[in-house]
This record gives C-alpha cells, sequence and structure tokens, in this order.
C-alpha cells in the first residue's frame, strides 16, 4: 500500500515527531469512544433511559442541579480510566520518540491521563480539555486544582448515582469537579492547560527555528469536536510538516497540505507504519 510506504519513509526521515490522539486512541485499550448517540448509550444505557446525550451529560449544570448523577457518570469514567492499561500503540510511539532523542510533543483532547501512564513525559503533553485525574471547585473559589489520587467514588449502578460522600474542595468545603472542559462550561480552570500549551509552543518555535523535519502522526480524532484534526492541519501548514492521519472513518485529509491517510483503527495504523 503505497500510503504505508510514503508514510515510513517519512518517519525514517523525521527529526521531530508530533503525536496528536483523539478518542479513537483509546478504543483499542477497551474505552468507549462516545461515537454518535448510540455509541455514547451503548456505553451508558442509563443515559438512553434519561433521554440525555453525550452533550448533554458532559454538562457542568449537573454538578449543581443532581450532583449524584454528574458524579456518577464522571466517576465512573475515573474508575474506567484507572483500570485501564494502555494498547501497544501507546509502546511503539514510544520507541519511535526514543530514536528522535525524545525530541516529540503530544496534543490530545482525550482527558483519560492514557499518555501518561504509559510513560510520556507529563512536560511533553498537552490536554486541550484537561484531565480527569485532577479536580477543582465547582464554583469556583480559587482558580486551584489538586490532583484526584486516593479519591474513590462509589456508585450506584443501578439508579446510576454517586454515593455520598461527593469529592469536595479542598479550600472552601463545597462540591468538587473534575477539571475537565464540558460542554457550555464557564468554570472550568484552565491554568493546568494553558501552562502546557505555552510549552508546547516553545517546542514547535523551537522545532521551527532549527528548521528540523515535523512528521504529526494523527490517531482517531474526529470531526464531531474537531480541536485535535484542525490543530494537526494549521501545524503542519505552518511548520511544512507531514501528517500521516489514521482513521477508520473521518480519513479524508486538505489538499493544500503535505498528508497521507490511512482509513484503519489507531492500533492497527500504528502498528503498518512503525
Amino acid at each position: 500500500m503505497e500510503e504505508i510506504k510514503i508514510a515510513k519513509q517519512q518517519i525514517e526521515t523525521a527529526e521531530a515527531i508530533l503525536i496528536t490522539a483523539g478518542a479513537g486512541m483509546g478504543v483499542d485499550s477497551g474505552l468507549p469512544d462516545f461515537r454518535g448517540t448510540e455509541g455514547f448509550w451503548r456505553a451508558y444505557p442509563i443515559a438512553k433511559k434519561l433521554g440525555l446525550r453525550f452533550e448533554e451529560l458532559a454538562n457542568p449544570r449537573w454538578f449543581k442541579q443532581d450532583p449524584q448523577l454528574a458524579w456518577a457518570f464522571y466517576g465512573h469514567r475515573l474508575k474506567l480510566y484507572r483500570e485501564t492499561q494502555p494498547h501497544q500503540g501507546f509502546y511503539l510511539l514510544k520507541e519511535l520518540v526514543k530514536k528522535k532523542n525524545e525530541n516529540y510533543f503530544i496534543f490530545t483532547s482525550n482527558v483519560d491521563g492514557q499518555f501518561q501512564k504509559a510513560g510520556f513525559d507529563e512536560n511533553k503533553i498537552v490536554e486541550i480539555h484537561g484531565s480527569i485525574h485532577y479536580l477543582q471547585c465547582v464554583e469556583p473559589c480559587s482558580d486551584e486544582i489538586w490532583s484526584v489520587e486516593g479519591i474513590d467514588v462509589n456508585i450506584d449502578m443501578e439508579n446510576f448515582k454517586a454515593l455520598p460522600p461527593l469529592p469536595t474542595c479542598k479550600n472552601c468545603g463545597s462540591l468538587a469537579r473534575p477539571n475537565v472542559l464540558m460542554f457550555n462550561d464557564f468554570q472550568w480552570v484552565l491554568h493546568r492547560t494553558e501552562a502546557q500549551e505555552f510549552r508546547f509552543n516553545l517546542w514547535l518555535e523551537k522545532v521551527q527555528n532549527k528548521n528540523q523535519k515535523l512528521v504529526i502522526i494523527e490517531i482517531g480524532a474526529g470531526k464531531a469536536v474537531p480541536t485535535v484534526r484542525l490543530t494537526s492541519e494549521r501545524i503542519a501548514r505552518l511548520l511544512n510538516g507531514f501528517l500521516i492521519r489514521i482513521n477508520p472513518r473521518d480519513y479524508d485529509v486538505p489538499t493544500n497540505i503535505n498528508a497521507v491517510s490511512l482509513k484503519v483503527g489507531g492500533l492497527e495504523g500504528l502498528k503498518l507504519i512503525l
């Protein structure tokens, strides 16, 4: 297959690697990608019963209206992400960046912390929608963010309600919520993500100033919330980089950038090119 050959050649001569990843990256580890209402309802039958789509449930208003429902949803996801092991594709990428003198960055819309779990450098990751492994105040009473480590949320799965005590703010004692960007979210504390973006921009500048050959490997980034796709394309354009898009469905690429696309799932695509 010509695309695989081209992708391999580009990777071979690359001096810098940007890994961009959407929900499709986690699917091979067994994580749901919430693609379409049916996909979401398969993962959360209770949401179907309540007639709630992902965009409606992933909304900060539930922390005010029904904290037990809100924490059932995010507590269940937290447990799922804690128990999930990153698939082989993560480790193939780790071997690749090692060969490239660790000259890499990761840009992901996933809040699951799987890249850190696979051993990638915390300081080389942008989690553009935040991370479920950090908490903040619902209000928020301050812009402090703290780790969720050691906090367990018990859930009555039958009624899909989190059981008290629910996580609370370490400063004011009111309810805490994940430091994740939700839909219609004006309370998200974003300084952790802003600091990640700052480091990312410094790295991009360095790649540009040294005129290094950049290859972007994008895995499972869909069109529903196209943040990752648009970032991959923008940087390919800006730094004259080469984009390898791995996606079984949304595989089209713009004509004004150097790119190939592989119409396969994340792990399969990574095995083919690495």
